[in-house]
């Protein structure tokens, strides 16, 4: 084969076979050609004691341009690959340089970076000493096309790793990479391992770094959590992700571990969330359980827990306007009309704002993310304003957020049917209706069922009778009839010979 040296395994092979077999067959029984075995034949010592041929056999066919045109390139760019320079010297000196000598410039190119080319970078080789040092960082889930009940599900993962032993854990983000999201991931990771490292390494998260200097610029939440904790925060250089590779190369790992569940799995959809974090549960459990040996030499390592958790929150005021709604970090989020007029205290989580009226929580919602094309995002519960829509029903028609409020596809389809074949009147009110029965009937899933049907038949939807179609069954009370046994019936509950004894006593 060219390229491939033939070895003195295959030659005493070939010689073997050749005592009892025809040229051609032993050699192929050795891997080998005929020809090389021609020449096996007729030389007199195994390919390893043969000179080794370090002279050129023909001309070199760019000794002209060589020096001239091809080096002076290479220092001004030392990174132009081979094709381009072949490339360029087939466009000054037309049909000279043909395809066939790519091979032998890239030849040319790689001895002269070998000599005289620019330094490369070097690696080095760490060695991790366990419940030394632990390394967070986030990676992105949008290649694996995961979605939610047939939505796409947009989130990425926060990750953490041991260094010494491997071990890691993940947690599911939606939004971006922000501290609450740092915070709640590293403290659920060392609860979970039952201990703390001495030292926390992550890249230039701007959750963790101010990132105004090339020294280490915390911020003071990331200081407080790292001290509450008892260790040291490191990072990487700006830029240079292999400093942090104990946790990038685990990323590339486990995103295909994720990816191979998912093809066992045959589909990519999962019922809700916490579905979907069962699932990367697992597939980090049975990565975890190959490491479980270095685990407990690292356990025994680990510096010992504070006696609580700290704060894996952020604290911000915010006022509920006469519309309902309130603005947190840039997201709008509505709130029962009862609390118009009243500032709350909002702890932001990753996940979630609690929000709390003199101390008291007041209402929980999920955590709104920034829109991809820039707009203001919204995260609007229709069923705060039902009430009020009711009293107004054609304020729904003009509604900012009115695209907020529909919880489904199927309620959004229905009124752009509503708007078009209806008067503005009737459209508002039948919209209104619709998410009332769904508001206050529980019935939001199989309500929207119902109108994807009635959307694919072309007709509209009769609130009339979707009320008296999905209205609650009525139960029939049983009529239960009692009868009360005279009171000598006791005595026969009596056991035999009780009675006589009880006359005795009472005489």
């Amino acid at each position: 084969m060219p390229g491939t040296r033939i070895t003195d395994q295959q030659v005493c092979l070939y010689m073997n076979n050749r005592k009892k077999k025809s040229q051609e067959v032993a050699a192929a029984k050795a891997g080998i050609s005929e020809r090389s075995a021609r020449r096996i034949d007729s030389a007199a010592a195994l390919p390893s004691q043969s000179p080794r041929r370090y002279w050129r056999s023909r001309a070199d066919p760019f000794v002209d341009v060589w020096d001239t045109q091809v080096v002076p390139l290479l220092k001004c760019a030392p990174k132009l690959m081979g094709i381009t320079l072949l490339r360029k010297l087939q466009d000054d000196h037309p049909e000279r340089f043909p395809d066939a000598m790519l091979r032998t410039l890239q030849r040319h190119v790689r001895r002269w970076r070998a000599l005289e080319g620019p330094p490369k970078e070097v690696f080095f080789p760490q060695e991790h000493a366990p419940g030394h040092r632990a390394l967070s960082d986030f990676t992105a889930m949008g290649k694996l096309c995961i979605t939610i009940a047939g939505a796409a599900f947009a989130h990425i993962l926060y990750h953490f790793v041991l260094a010494f032993s491997r071990w890691e854990h993940v947690e599911v983000v939606e939004g971006g990479e922000s501290f609450e999201a740092l915070s709640k991931g590293m403290q659920n990771a060392l609860w979970q391992a039952g201990g703390a490292p001495t030292e926390h390494r992550t890249d230039s998260l701007s959750a963790a770094f101010k990132n105004l200097a090339e020294e280490h610029d915390f911020t003071e939440r990331y200081t407080a959590l790292l001290d509450h904790y008892g260790m040291a925060g490191t990072r990487n250089n700006r830029g240079v992700s292999n400093e942090n590779g104990s946790v990038e190369s685990s990323h590339r790992y486990l995103k295909e571990a994720i990816e191979q569940a998912l093809l066992l799995r045959g589909h990519r959809d999962f019922t809700d969330r916490p579905a979907y974090e069962g699932f990367v549960r697992e597939v980090v459990m049975r990565r975890n359980r190959r490491n479980a040996a270095a685990f407990r030499i690292e356990r025994e390592q680990l510096q010992d827990l504070p006696v609580r958790r700290t704060t894996d929150f952020v604290e911000e005021e915010a006022r509920v306007t006469r519309c309902g709604t309130f603005t947190v970090r840039a997201i709008l989020y509505s709130a029962p009309s009862r609390l118009i007029g009243h500032r709350l205290k909002v702890r932001l989580y990753s996940d979630r704002l609690d929000c709390y009226l003199s101390g008291t929580l007041v209402l929980t919602l999920a955590r709104g993310t920034r829109s991809p094309s820039g707009g203001r995002a919204r995260v609007i519960d229709y069923r705060h304003f039902i009430e009020a829509l009711k009293r107004k029903p054609q304020a729904f028609k003009g509604l900012v957020f009115r695209d907020a409020l529909f919880p489904r596809e199927a309620y959004r389809r229905t009124w752009e049917q509503l708007e078009l074949r209806l008067t503005q009147r009737q459209a508002c009110q039948t919209i209104v209706a619709l998410l009332e029965m769904a508001a206050y009937d529980g019935i939001e899933g199989v309500l929207a069922q119902r109108l994807d049907e009635l959307l694919v038949a072309g007709d509209l939807p009769d609130v009339k009778r979707l009320r008296e179609e999905f209205a609650p069954r009525k139960t029939e009370v049983p009529q239960v009839m009692v009868e009360i046994p005279p009171v000598s019936r006791y005595d026969a509950l009596l056991p035999s010979g009780q009675d006589d004894e009880l006359e005795e006593v009472a005489a």
